[in-house]
């Protein structure tokens, strides 16, 4: 169940995201369902494109919660920040920023701030990628962006009229949680950290936390219990033999599917992926 409104987009760059899958997606979802929930939103291509009037949504990345939530609670605000950092930004002007979470201040931050600041990052940074040290510290190199859209705000206007208008719950913790209210006739899409493609790569991570062997195979009795309640569920990963292995039992409406990979340090690194998209109907 959608709403009548323009099809939005997301409001940020961000690894993995689902935009060129969306026809794919879309074409796949269960034709009816209640309640949506997508437990690892990231820039939230599908949740936007859909646009649901009952959802939950999540993710682990607390910048990014912060984000959805200045987008609808504090949008004004958010907007004079972009505006700022889109006058001043520069090479020194992005490196300091993204030195506040190493030198102290980023404590000091209120969370409108804190989305702000990822938010023109992710904007002029290279490939817009989000990616963090050991010690959680954003580590990103500037990016060669001759005029960068730092500020889209009608965008930003019509996600927080959505927002503000549909029965949206926004969550900051573990994906499991985000799915507990789950019941039967409703809909979960799983579009987590994907299985390496490669022994060279690692898991992809964009918490210091990171998504490991122990967490995919979490996920995917996450999965089985959900199927068991009743749920619709789709989940995207990589198409590799540990995600065909773990997800034996749905290899009959399991989907190849070829996705470009944009966000690469590498050029080598970019190209057709082919993912998987499983699902329980």
């Amino acid at each position: 169940m959608t709403a009548t409104l323009a099809r939005l987009k997301p409001f940020t760059k961000w690894a993995g995201g689902k935009r060129q899958l969306l026809d794919v997606l879309c074409n796949n979802m269960p034709p009816n369902y209640n309640k949506y929930f997508e437990p690892f939103v990231g820039g939230g291509a599908l949740f936007l494109d859909i646009a649901p009037q009952n959802a939950v949504i999540n993710d682990l990345n607390s910048e990014l919660y912060y984000s959805y939530v200045a987008i609808r609670d504090n949008l004004s605000e958010l907007i004079h920040l972009l505006n700022k950092h889109s006058i001043e930004n520069s090479k020194d002007y992005y490196y300091d920023i993204r030195s506040i979470d190493r030198d102290g201040r980023f404590e000091k931050m209120t969370e409108t701030e804190k989305a702000a600041r990822l938010l023109y990052m992710l904007r002029v940074n290279f490939n817009g990628l989000y990616r963090v040290n050991s010690k959680g510290q954003f580590n990103t190199p500037y990016g060669r962006y001759k005029n960068p859209k730092i500020v889209d705000e009608e965008l930003l206007r019509a996600i927080s009229n959505y927002l503000n208008n549909a029965e949206i719950t926004i969550l900051n913790g573990d994906f499991e949680k985000a799915i507990e209210t789950a019941q039967a006739g409703d809909f979960v899409y799983f579009d987590p950290p994907y299985v390496p493609v490669s022994e060279t790569s690692s898991f992809t991570s964009y918490t210091s936390d990171g998504f490991g062997l122990e967490e995919q195979i979490r996920l995917r009795d996450v999965f089985i219990d959900l199927d068991r309640r009743g749920v619709y569920v789709m989940l995207s990963n990589s198409n590799v033999p540990l995600v065909r292995e773990l997800y034996k039992d749905y290899a009959d409406t399991t989907l190849i599917v070829g996705a470009t990979r944009m966000i690469n340090a590498k050029a080598s690194g970019r190209g057709k992926i082919d993912e998987v998209l499983v699902k329980n109907y």
